[in-house]
């Protein structure tokens, strides 16, 4: 096979640890092919050669690879994920009597039944009702905390006490412990264990490490930034003194911190545990041309926890196209372009940072008739019980007689989430539907249900029959004033066990309601949002960026580039040193999946394009790639970062030294933020005219308290409401 010098240097590498920082698109796998074949040659016993990879998808690429590669007949090493190790080394353990015999739960509903019964178990000591702590986002949310106190090895206490996990979670602490009594008395274990268990019996007996030391000469690790403390542990022990032990990785791409990954553990972290490496980089990508290099480098430049190098492409890469525009309608225009090119949507790629922001392109491309599909079917936008409940709602102001429904009555009175169980909740929508009144206060249906509980249902039914007078209003406000009647703002972030998952929802919200406000038939808007739609395996790909991780498309089109979506932070939640590295590193990822074109979408209007658009110097990165192409080397070229540009020059194309680069303006997208004062008039599309009483939170995108004139006071995310400041009316 042919290979580059960073390449041959990896796979001939002598002696010791290695550490391997491979970009994106650097053909890792095919060096770490050539390296295990190396060492067979070498006479490496295949028996004591191990090769660990992320996932399932990936083991069986890389054994295929090796397979076609290998001399036929020749013996092969092991290539394993980090759980089928754990699952033979727990097998192992049992086999020797120092680990309890225990079945694997595989079905997520085992493991809901489980986490259910530690819920129950905990609140006899927790100040949480059961209907909240049964909650299926809070049950979700307890199994990621068990999850990561196991791959952290962190004490529950200590990791609670750390990490965020919102209202109605006080519980966790206590179920975590009774989770484990229920899986030692049922002989079970989660995947979590397969790691945890045997990791907590090998560093608790020095006799039992040795016993399963010594059996390894060489491991070999791909995607060592997303490992985490308890893999790399496991790792450590079985390794012992003698194995040496090889890295492959890219901390610019480590993008699953929130389940226990660290970039650090690809810097800092290995030496420390391992000792002295060797550092190899694997600089050169395959994937894209000198214009998306250029930019993937400035776009992680600002990080600090980052290794020291650039990403650079091969000479033979497509010339990878870039643009930054705005709207649906920017979408629409690509795809049909795309399309007129003779080129399929198959190999096209729809990104998003979350899911929520997907649904105004989802809607964009029904409307438009463009075949799509998800990577997740459960995330079309009609299929979300959130938004079957809100097409439900519009549908009554339509037709007064679904009063009379109480399928579709249960389904209102359930979403938002009013913290009642399901039979109480089907009970209660029959009664409605046969008498269309409130039951009595002493009306023994409405004993089971706790007084706050009551006083919510009461005030959606009276919203429901409110709704057929108000079928004349336009959807956006028909929305607004069904989403502030049931208080799902509130709800929703109360409902939801992680502050992201809560945010995620509200801003769901929004983007129903701007979406609404570009309908004005409120028919028309309801069967858009039930219209029964699946997925096309010939329609363009929409996928978040952590789903796209480790995949590549010709086109990549990265929409909801905006401040608070991309980088993701609220007024709540704003954004930490950490967080935002993360976020760019998120990023970085997203922009890299491109190998010819890459369209980078904000929204416009109330929404301020993405810090991260600026910081991609996207326009240097075009002027330089066409410089190259056409080896105009003669007039100067004025760039944002000439540091970068010249050190990036001089690694592709040393002839390229006598290209005058000099300091220019940075070409960012943002418009400058305005300045708003205590005092200021200014005017809502909703709720009217009004003064500013308050300015707080971040000085680029300040919440502001409004006194509104008729609707009284309000707190805004000034970037994001439709607002206007009225000239010549500061108070």
């Amino acid at each position: 096979m042919q290979l580059t010098p960073e390449q041959r240097a990896v796979v001939t590498h002598a002696r010791g640890h290695a550490r391997v920082a491979a970009v994106a698109g650097a053909g890792k796998t095919t060096t770490m092919v050539a390296r295990v074949l190396e060492l067979l040659d070498r006479g490496c016993d295949p028996a004591r050669l191990l090769v660990l990879m992320f996932n399932r998808s990936a083991r069986e690429d890389f054994q295929a690879r090796l397979g076609e590669m290998a001399v036929p007949g020749q013996r092969l090493p092991d290539v394993r994920t980090f759980h089928s190790l754990g699952h033979r080394l727990s097998q192992s353990l049992t086999r020797w009597g120092v680990l309890a015999s225990r079945q694997l739960l595989t079905a997520d509903w085992q493991v809901e039944r489980l986490l259910r019964q530690a819920s129950l178990n905990a609140l006899e000591s927790a100040h949480v009702s059961r209907e909240a702590a049964l909650e299926a986002d809070k049950l979700e949310a307890l199994a990621h905390f068990c999850g990561l106190v196991k791959a952290e090895m962190s004490s529950p206490a200590e990791l609670y006490q750390r990490l965020d996990f919102g209202e109605n979670t006080e519980h966790f602490v206590e179920a975590f412990e009774q989770a484990e009594t229920l899986l030692a008395e049922h002989g079970v274990m989660t995947y979590a264990d397969l790691i945890y268990r045997p990791l907590k019996a090998l560093e608790a007996d020095a006799d039992l490490r040795r016993r399963v030391q010594g059996f390894l000469d060489h491991v070999i690790i791909d995607e060592y930034q997303d490992i985490n403390v308890a893999q790399q542990r496991l790792l450590a022990v079985l390794a012992g003194s003698e194995a040496e032990v090889m890295a492959v990785g890219d901390a610019n791409q480590c993008i699953y911190e929130w389940r226990g990954a660290h970039p650090d553990t690809m810097l800092e972290n290995f030496t420390a545990t391992f000792g002295t490496a060797r550092d190899y980089p694997l600089s050169t990508t395959f994937r894209h041309g000198h214009a998306l290099a250029l930019v993937a480098n400035h776009a992680i430049d600002a990080n600090r926890r980052r290794p020291d190098q650039l990403c650079l492409a091969a000479p033979a890469n497509p010339d990878t196209r870039l643009s930054v525009n705005q709207g649906s309608q920017a979408l629409l225009d690509e795809l049909a372009e795309w399309r007129r090119q003779g080129r399929e949507l198959a190999d096209a790629c729809l990104l998003v940072r979350s899911w929520a922001l997907s649904v105004p392109l989802q809607l964009a491309l029904l409307r438009a008739g463009i075949p799509f599909r998800l990577a997740r079917e459960d995330r079309f936008v009609f299929r979300l019980p959130l938004v079957e409940a809100l097409a439900g709602y519009l549908m009554l102001a339509q037709d007064a007689t679904l009063l009379r429904d109480p399928a579709h009555l249960q389904t209102l009175l359930s979403q938002p989430t009013p913290f009642v169980p399901r039979e109480r909740l089907a009970a209660l929508a029959t009664r409605l539907a046969e008498t269309q009144h409130w039951p009595p206060r002493q009306d023994p249906l409405l004993e089971s249900i706790k007084p706050h509980q009551r006083r919510t249902l009461k005030r959606r039914w009276e919203l429901l029959c409110e709704l057929p007078r108000l079928s004349a209003w336009p959807p956006a406000r028909l929305l607004q004033h069904v989403v502030e009647a049931v208080e799902a703002e509130k709800v929703l972030k109360r409902a939801a066990a992680r502050r992201d998952k809560g945010e995620e929802d509200v801003r769901l919200l929004d983007v129903l309601i701007e979406q609404a406000s570009e309908v004005r038939d409120l028919a028309a808007f309801t069967e858009l949002l039930r219209r029964p739609v699946e997925n096309r395996e010939d329609g363009v790909l929409i996928n978040t960026v952590h789903g796209a991780k480790g995949l590549e498309w010709s086109l990549v089109v990265l929409a909801g580039a905006n401040e608070e979506d991309f980088p993701h932070y609220t007024r709540d939640n704003p954004l930490s040193p950490s967080r935002l590295e993360e976020e760019r590193r998120l990023f970085y990822v997203a922009i890299t999946r491109a190998r010819e074109r890459l369209v980078m979408l904000h929204d416009g209007g109330d929404h301020r394009p993405s810090r991260f658009l600026g910081e991609t110097a996207w326009q240097d990165g075009q002027r330089v790639a066409e410089r190259l192409a056409a080896e105009d080397l003669q007039s100067p070229l004025a760039v944002t970062r000439p540091d970068l540009v010249r050190r990036y020059l001089g690694a592709v194309a040393p002839h390229a030294s006598s290209l005058s680069i000099e300091p220019g303006e940075a070409p960012g997208v943002a418009e400058a933020p305005l300045d708003y004062q205590v005092g200021q008039r200014l005017h809502h599309a909703v709720f009217g005219r009004g003064e500013i009483s308050e300015v707080g939170g971040d000085p680029n995108n300040p919440v502001i308290e409004v006194r509104f004139d008729q609707a009284g006071r309000r707190r805004l995310i000034a970037g994001r409401a439709p607002i206007e400041l009225l000239e010549g009316e500061q108070a």
